[in-house]
């Protein structure tokens, strides 16, 4: 019997000229990267998905070079959640799971809704969008993330409605976004961006072992006590689950070395 999930480490994306030489061989062609990159780490988390709509050939095409156990977490196209009236997004939702996502299989990780610093907490309409939210596109399974970054969302409606639905609430490292640790999927999605790229591994040493442990805890069923949560009190059901990190700080320069540094702590 499984008591444990999968703990996956990863980078935003894996075209950035200044991984070149530093987490790249120097000489490595550029069409390659994506090989390489999926070689080295478990997970990338594509933000390209956000700002324009791919075809289903580039989908299949990534999944084809990439290995097998591979994930990609995707980020939801940003006019679905850049629009005051969230419950009708339905069409450009639609629009977005159908360009091909589902090319990826297997390889399909979790898909992040990513909301404006401005965006309030509406329950009703918050509620809306939620309803839209499908389990399943073309056969292959769908798992949701908010990533929400306004301070009311920091409430205990909010992870009571992501719990009602089984959507995951993205825990931002960050310095200015509310950090909101509740478990309320049957993953953990964490973006960790507060690493310096003065710092051989973005984050120190003994703050990985930290952050590793967590996701050891997470991936039992458990749940940090040292991170802040929006409802305290609710109960947590204990059971694996997979989880996933990614380190997406200011420079990133240092994201592949953190996330591989990462792994080694926790396999």
């Amino acid at each position: 019997m499984t008591t444990s999930g999968t703990i996956r480490a990863g980078i935003g994306g894996w075209t950035f000229e200044p991984w070149e030489g530093t987490f790249y061989p120097e000489d490595l062609p550029r069409r390659r990267q994506l090989e390489y990159a999926s070689s080295r780490l478990p997970t990338i988390e594509v933000n390209g998905t956000y700002y324009g709509t791919q075809k289903p050939a580039t989908f299949a095409k990534w999944a084809a070079e990439t290995p097998e156990g591979f994930v990609f977490s995707l980020k939801g196209n940003r006019f679905v959640t850049n629009r005051r009236v969230l419950s009708e997004a339905g069409e450009s939702l639609s629009r977005f799971l159908g360009s091909g996502i589902s090319e990826l299989g297997e390889k399909l990780g979790p898909l992040v809704w990513q909301f404006a610093p401005t965006k309030k907490f509406d329950p009703d309409d918050f509620e809306g969008f939620l309803q839209l939210l499908p389990q399943q596109q073309d056969g292959v399974p769908l798992r949701h993330v908010l990533e929400v970054r306004h301070p009311s969302f920091v409430v205990p409606e909010f992870a009571a409605l992501a719990r009602k639905y089984g959507v995951a609430i993205c825990y931002a490292h960050h310095f200015t976004y509310p950090e909101i640790a509740d478990v309320t999927a049957d993953f953990v999605y964490a973006r960790l961006q507060r690493g310096q790229d003065t710092v051989p591994t973005a984050y120190p040493a003994g703050e990985l072992d930290r952050w590793a442990e967590r996701a050891r805890l997470w991936a039992a069923g458990g749940v940090p006590d040292d991170l802040p949560r929006a409802d305290g009190a609710a109960p947590v059901e204990k059971r694996p689950r997979d989880v996933f990190v990614y380190f997406i700080h200011e420079g990133k320069v240092r994201a592949p070395q953190a996330a591989q540094a990462f792994m080694e702590r926790v396999r």
